[in-house]
């Protein structure tokens, strides 16, 4: 898991900076749809949904305006009608992908998802097929500059309110937490005035698989195919993300 959590904040830190910007206020404002429309409305104050988009909006740097646009678009009667639908299905090496996809034609994302497949040695399989792979997850991705106060202390306030794991790197501090524990996390850091980078609920790999750098920079590849789609909204696998594939990807 540790790998999994420092290669996605390598990500925060490039994506920023990159083509990934533009998906990343799409994926947020798919988000803010989603949220307003099966999250209980507009006011963040009472829908939970919401808030924890908006705060992943802001977590992409995305314009006060432009989130702001995103609510009252989301509201009005021409609002954009999408559904979430996932895909799971084998990458290379017998490598597990989950994928999970914010769209308004199913069709054409189920199209999409089966030729990234095909076209890189993989191929979907059927829902349910692979879920059992993963354990939902909390996944709050701090950074270290907003926590004020001595960095153990912060984690025994955290685990009051639900915190089972933590990992750190330079940046970031990344604080799991039970599926059924978000809401509580989401509240208590609130309360605390903790700004978060990026809050979700992710599919954690329970057993991972290591392979060659070669072969594993392959499926890095391979996710990222699946999230240029702009029908994805999350992708997770299933192998180890080891020291030296991430020295490797950093360096290119």
């Amino acid at each position: 898991m540790a790998g999994h959590s420092k290669w996605a904040n390598i990500k925060h830190r490039k994506g920023a900076q990159d083509k990934k910007r533009a998906k990343q206020f799409t994926r947020a404002i798919k988000e803010i749809t989603v949220a307003v429309k099966e999250g209980g409305g507009p006011d963040p104050e009472s829908n939970p949904a919401l808030r924890n988009a908006i705060s992943n909006a802001k977590g992409v740097n995305m314009p006060k305006d432009t989130i702001e646009r995103a609510i009252k678009k989301a509201s009005g009667a021409d609002a954009d009608n999408y559904e979430t639908v996932t895909f799971e299905g084998y990458g290379p090496n017998g490598i597990a992908f989950f994928i999970e996809c914010t769209t308004d034609n199913t069709n054409r994302t189920v199209a999409s998802v089966r030729s990234i497949f095909s076209k890189n040695g993989g191929n979907l399989g059927t829902n349910g097929s692979l879920e059992f792979l993963f354990d939902k997850k909390g996944v709050f991705v701090i950074e270290k500059e907003n926590i004020e106060m001595n960095l153990d202390e912060f984690e025994l306030e955290l685990i009051e309110g639900g915190a089972t794991k933590f990992e750190k790197d330079d940046d970031y501090l990344t604080v799991y937490t039970e599926f059924t524990d978000f809401g509580l996390m989401s509240s208590k850091l609130e309360t605390m005035g903790i700004e978060v980078k990026n809050s979700e609920v992710q599919r954690i790999p329970l057993n991972t698989v290591e392979l060659e750098v070669e072969n594993a920079k392959k499926i890095l590849n391979l996710a990222e195919k699946f999230e240029d789609d702009d029908d994805v909204q999350n992708v997770y696998h299933n192998m180890e993300i080891t020291d030296d594939l991430i020295d490797e990807m950093e360096n290119e």
